[in-house]
């Protein structure tokens, strides 16, 4: 077995924490700090370096990271500056060439893989989330481990040699909302914010024991793009039966500015459901928080459900109706299984053992 590092920026530090924690529950060891913290040096002009002051030689290195982290600062000629992904990925690559090499095993770990939402070409357009594995590729990556990506065939096909480990959470989320709220399974059902997130809605619905599926059909206006986006220009909910009374899970990968998903449980509330639960592998809340209070406050929705892999502002996790699910002790099973080189299949999705809890709770 090879000396395990975790190499954990700034960027990622507080779940960082609690993967050593749980690295040392798995691999039975005792105050061990499998924590290499890289130092990440700017230069008054924005350039930047890595150096470690710890050998890497030999060891499998890790390197964690949250590419969508904007809280983290230095000082610029113009002022403070918030990092944004592009830069956190530039220090993904120094901290792979400061290792010189030495390492036995690099293995990226970023939950929100960096440039996803970049992964087909209509036209003439850059194909950023190839671009990226291909430099990942050419500096010696092993594989990546991420969560819940936009576009796996996407990543395969511009990784062939490379494995891509995607896991999801949703295990990890449906145990949480189950055991917090109380969960009627006779009276919930699953909704799909569109087309595209039927397969994910559709293991939410086949994991709670069937439930319906709903899906929102989007009609946008490919003409015309704000803010990165092309606007909705019809929005409709496709069910067949009643769904008043209904508790609703509103599942997707991410939640961005949150007013797609907001339109949605809008239209379900409407329809006369009970409660309706968002819920997202990613809170990114791009447009921050107050969209969220003003709708909470109308009872447009009662609870968003997203995991501790990216960074959420402190003020939005304090507030009544957002809920954290740490996915730490997962990210520690993966690491600690391709450490020992044991398979990590069923942790990438583990439906038979969910499934499992799931009936226990439901006899309860």
């Amino acid at each position: 077995m090879r000396d395990l590092k975790i190499i954990v920026p700034d960027n990622f530090i507080d779940v960082g924490r609690k993967i050593n924690v749980n690295l040392n529950k798995l691999k039975r060891t005792s105050g061990v700090n499998y924590i290499i913290k890289p130092g990440l040096e700017r230069f008054n002009n924005g350039e930047g370096k890595c150096l470690y002051n710890d050998s890497l030689r030999g060891t499998d290195m890790f390197i964690l990271s949250d590419v969508s982290n904007y809280s983290i600062t230095y000082d610029s000629p113009v002022g403070l500056h918030h990092m944004m992904p592009d830069e956190h990925f530039q220090d993904i690559k120094r901290m792979i060439n400061a290792s010189c090499g030495n390492s036995s095993r690099i293995v990226v770990v970023m939950p929100y893989m960096y440039q996803s939402r970049q992964d087909k070409r209509n036209g003439r357009e850059s194909l950023d989330l190839a671009m990226a594995l291909g430099e990942l590729n050419h500096y010696g990556v092993s594989e990546v481990i991420t969560a819940d990506v936009h576009n796996k065939a996407a990543c395969d096909n511009a990784s062939p040699n490379r494995p891509i480990n995607n896991f999801y959470c949703s295990d990890d989320i449906i145990l949480n909302l189950v055991e917090k709220e109380f969960f009627n399974f006779e009276k919930s059902m699953i909704g799909s914010p569109d087309f595209g997130a039927i397969p994910r809605a559709n293991f939410y619905a086949s994991i709670l024991g069937g439930l319906p599926l709903g899906i929102f059909y989007k009609q946008r206006d490919y003409d015309k793009v704000t803010d990165g986006v092309n606007k909705i220009k019809k929005h409709k909910f496709l069910y067949e039966g009643s769904i008043r009374g209904k508790d609703v899970l509103i599942v997707d990968d991410m939640i961005a500015t949150g007013g797609s998903i907001l339109k949605s449980a809008q239209q379900l509330k409407k329809k006369g459901v009970g409660r309706v639960f968002l819920v997202a592998t990613f809170g990114l809340f791009t447009k921050g928080y107050e969209m969220f209070d003003e709708a909470y406050s109308k009872g447009v929705f009662d609870k968003v459900y997203a995991t501790n892999l990216n960074y959420v502002p402190s003020e939005i996790k304090n507030k009544p109706w957002f809920e954290e699910v740490d996915c730490s002790m997962k990210l520690a099973n993966i690491i600690c299984n391709i450490n020992e080189d044991k398979s990590i299949g069923t942790l990438l999705n583990a439906k038979a053992e969910t499934v499992a809890k799931i009936k226990k709770l439901k006899m309860k």
